[in-house]
């Protein structure tokens, strides 16, 4: 499969759902729809990896002094705007 360079993982994504879509339906002859199945494994095939680079980076930054990891839950969308939101 040749290898496309994407913008970002957001443009890949937006490529992919556009092949998903045409071969959901179902008007593309058998040729075309192989090729088109053949992207969307390519562009799937990137977005996993750069799941995984953004995985790797994330643990590596989350690894405390002593090489340990520590886990932390993601702060909330909320969290981040300062509590305004928030009832009580």
């Amino acid at each position: 499969m040749k290898q496309v360079k994407y913008e970002n993982f957001e443009s890949a994504l937006e490529e992919l759902e556009k092949r998903v879509s045409a071969l959901e339906e179902g008007k593309l002859p058998l040729d075309e729809a192989l090729k088109v199945f053949e992207e969307g494994m390519s562009i799937a095939e990137y977005c996993a990896r750069k799941l995984q680079e953004a995985e790797q980076k994330v643990e590596i930054l989350m690894q405390g002094p002593d090489g340990q990891l520590r886990k932390e839950p993601f702060p909330d969308a909320d969290e981040d705007s300062g509590g305004a939101n928030h009832s009580g």
